[in-house]
């Protein structure tokens, strides 16, 4: 297993989904579901059977409750180190830039716990960002990522070790971030619900500069590197 890669095919998250995951008739398992914008697009373009999608944030959870019109889909309130389902329950377990968001010491219990809800065979896709880019470099400006996600790579890399898991593909693709204006990535980045990163006058005004040479009149545009690890319960 590779933390980082020196090629990276151009694609899209949605795109290595399909390619990889049999979702037809599948029970799904999103980890650290967040606004539920990717529960939503794999709701409406695979034909599964069920999504139970998890959001440790109180405040977006509380969000995500009030999303009617995906019939297919459960929110529940939980983090990945302790997921209140019963074990051998789903086919296909994703987290999507979300294993770093558990605390470094729970996160061998998160893979533990993915071990223990699916069933046997199952799938887990695990993708996470990788440390580099022009949009990492204003990122670690105000939330400096390396140490965890070096931290949730070991974590992947143990539970392969110890015999958990099967690595069934490691595949290294970079999508893009799209952001209309500043005010937007302030919305998405500086100030989201489940984060304060302790953001005072100056630093704001270093995080403004570091991204207004990539702003255009049509926007921010940032190429990003991300790595995913599909791992099958041994």
């Amino acid at each position: 297993m590779q933390l980082q890669s020196d090629s990276y095919r151009d694609s899209t998250e949605i795109d290595i989904m399909e390619e990889v995951l049999p979702f037809t008739n599948a029970d799904v398992l999103e980890l650290g579901c967040g606004s539920a914008r990717w529960t939503r697009t794999i709701a409406e373009t695979f034909p599964v059977h069920s999504i139970t999608a998890t959001e440790v944030d109180k405040i977006q959870h509380a969000k995500n409750l009030q999303i009617t019109d995906l019939p297919k889909v459960t929110f529940v309130y939980a983090g990945a180190e302790n997921i209140p389902l019963p074990g051998e329950s789903f086919d296909i377990v994703i987290m999507l830039k979300s294993l770093h968001h558990v605390p470094v010491a729970q996160m061998d219990k998160a893979m533990e716990e993915i071990h223990r809800v699916l069933r046997p065979g199952g799938l887990a896709y695990i993708s996470e960002p990788i440390y580099a880019g022009e949009f990492n470099d204003i990122l670690r400006l105000f939330n400096d990522e390396k140490k965890v996600r070096q931290a949730a790579f070991d974590a992947l890399k143990k539970a392969v070790e110890k015999g958990d898991f099967l690595l069934e593909r490691e595949i290294f693709f970079q999508s893009r971030s799209e952001f209309s204006t500043f005010a937007e990535f302030e919305q998405r980045m500086l100030f989201p619900s489940h984060s304060d990163h302790q953001i005072d006058q100056e630093l704001h005004e270093k995080v403004r500069q570091a991204f207004a040479p990539h702003l255009t009149p049509n926007g921010a545009s940032f190429v990003n590197p991300h790595r995913v690890d599909l791992l099958r319960k041994a």
